[in-house]
């Protein structure tokens, strides 16, 4: 991902907003100064996406996935009670912070994973921060949450302490990640943050969120509260996806259309819910977690290959019958050890046990590398990184801006000085009246036609939701593949269009969104009427 970096600065819109910090800094309170200070250090931290889902999901063997390394514990246990931060650091540790801000160091465990026990009260334990030398990491900030439901009080609150309330200031100071000030009776003198000020600038800044095979309504509730705890943002397409986990689980026969195929079925089941999540995410993808934390995270090894490829060997009837579950798998009678099954079962599961054999039966030379690349292949992780990429690393620019923008509002509302909060609002304002700073309109009519805010008809909340969502031109105009000028003219048409509504039938709520787009339209025209140039700068047909 190419989101941010330690210490770097996403984008134009975000620079903008820590200049903005900085000028009003000496010009505000000490403890709003104070929390202009947090905004400016999350603004250079890489984007914190929670990974957020009901229990037994999958959720962490997705974590898993994503970082390319199995290190989130997968088994109910004392640690998937608590909140998880991956984030990047010059050496593998881990550190417990309890809830009165003293922090524990701790090594991994010997198999590289966070230890089951931590040996520590768990009640006095507020999160823990997981720093991995992880490439991944760099650019992006994973936090793992505890899975919704049948979860004790105590991680609920954690749960949202963390993500809506709780500081999330690194403690890694070689690592360029300052803490953040606690709180007590003595802020507003010393300048350091207050409960409210800390709820103003902390929280993820995207949701990444896991559902199975039944959408429940307290899924799109617990989707509802995760999206609004994101740095104080009600949030939507613009900043949140989600993912049909255990696709491999789903049977065919059940879901109209699938024609017998796994993945088919997997992907239909996906768009209803894509349909039934709207606009709280922008897509739902199909994905098996298991299949791809085994084929990305060292997992699976050349014996592992080999033992595929003596499963391969058996007889079409002897392995059609093995395959109908894990129980006749495990103990059928053969020649392959019943551990070595295990083993299998366990990484694999009967669908990637059965896709393995395909592959080594259509290429009986297979390596295992390539066996390895087959088996991630199938478990659609390549499709989900491509929509994390263009959802929310091409957007990091305008979602942490966006944020930081809602955090230092909520800052100057809380600070009881009526001057301060004019002062911030003017600033802000003179801050959205640049070309520059459109993308900001744009998140924000977005967020507001999606959150319900402004009521639009259905066709053109359609729109607005595709124009906004996306990052590649094509896909925003509804006309992916088609040519420049094609793109060009209809830019042009739906621009004029929507200048037109803003000024006759849109009540004033819709208006100014319908200005909005009309200018995103407007800017697409342009951007498409330039010749389009290479990496190097030359002019290409």
């Amino acid at each position: 991902m190419t989101a941010t970096g330690h210490g770097r600065l996403a984008g134009p819109l975000s620079t903008s907003v820590a200049n903005l910090c900085h000028r009003l800094q000496p010009q505000v309170s000490a403890r709003t100064a104070a929390g202009f200070a947090e905004v400016l250090r999350r603004l250079g931290a890489p984007l914190q996406v929670a990974v957020a889902g009901r229990i037994k999901s999958g959720k962490s063997t997705l974590v898993n996935a994503l970082i390319g390394r199995r290190v989130a514990p997968t088994d109910i246990g004392e640690c998937t009670r608590l909140v998880t931060r991956f984030q990047y650091g010059t050496v593998d540790r881990i550190e417990v912070v309890f809830t009165d801000g003293r922090t524990q160091v701790l090594p991994f465990a010997a198999d590289g994973m966070i230890p089951a026990e931590l040996g520590v009260n768990i009640e006095e334990v507020s999160h823990i921060e997981a720093y991995l030398t992880n490439a991944v990491l760099q650019h992006m900030t994973v936090i793992d949450t505890p899975g919704l439901g049948s979860l004790d009080a105590a991680s609920v609150s954690r749960t949202e302490q963390l993500l809506g309330a709780a500081k999330q200031g690194s403690k890694d100071g070689q690592d360029g990640q300052g803490a953040t000030a606690e709180a007590d009776g003595g802020a507003e003198e010393a300048g350091e943050l207050d409960d409210t000020s800390r709820n103003a600038v902390t929280g993820a800044e995207a949701v990444l969120y896991v559902v199975t095979q039944g959408v429940r309504a307290d899924d799109q509730q617990a989707l509802a509260a995760f999206t609004a705890a994101t740095a104080s943002r009600e949030a939507g397409p613009v900043n949140a996806i989600a993912v049909l986990n255990k696709a491999d689980t789903i049977a065919p026969e059940s879901v109209e259309g699938a024609e017998g195929d796994v993945w088919k079925a997997a992907t239909v089941l996906a768009g209803k819910q894509a349909a039934m999540l709207r606009p709280r995410v922008a897509d739902v993808l199909p994905v098996i977690g298991l299949l791809a934390e085994s084929a990305e995270s060292g997992g699976f090894t050349s014996a592992d290959a080999e033992a595929l490829r003596q499963v391969s060997e058996l007889a079409d009837e002897v392995l059609d019958t093995m395959l109908i579950s894990a129980d006749i798998f495990t103990s059928w009678d053969c020649e392959i050890p019943a551990g070595t099954r295990v083993r299998l079962l366990e990484k694999l599961d009967l669908y990637g046990i059965r896709r393995a054999v395909q592959a080594i039966r259509a290429e009986p030379r297979i390596t295992a590398g390539a066996l390895r690349r087959s088996l991630l292949d199938a478990s659609g992780l390549a499709e989900v990184r491509g929509r994390l990429e263009v959802v929310f690393a091409a957007r990091a620019d305008g979602i942490k801006a966006a944020a930081a923008l809602a955090s230092i509002t909520a800052l100057a509302q809380a600070s009881g000085d009526q001057a301060e909060r004019q002062r911030v609002h003017d600033a802000i304002e003179v801050l959205l009246a640049k070309p520059e700073a459109h993308q900001l309109r744009l998140l924000e009519a977005l967020t507001l036609v999606a959150s319900g805010a402004v009521d639009m008809p259905e066709d053109l909340t359609e729109e607005v939701l595709r124009v906004g969502s996306n990052a590649e031109i094509g896909a925003q105009l509804g006309m992916p593949g088609a040519a420049r000028p094609e793109l060009a003219a209809f830019a042009l048409e739906r621009a004029g269009w929507w200048r037109s509504f803003a000024s006759f039938g849109a009540t004033p709520a819709q208006s100014r969104v319908a200005h909005v787009v009309h200018r995103a339209y407007f800017l697409i025209w342009q951007q498409l009427r330039e010749p389009k140039k290479d990496s190097h700068g030359r002019v290409v047909s």
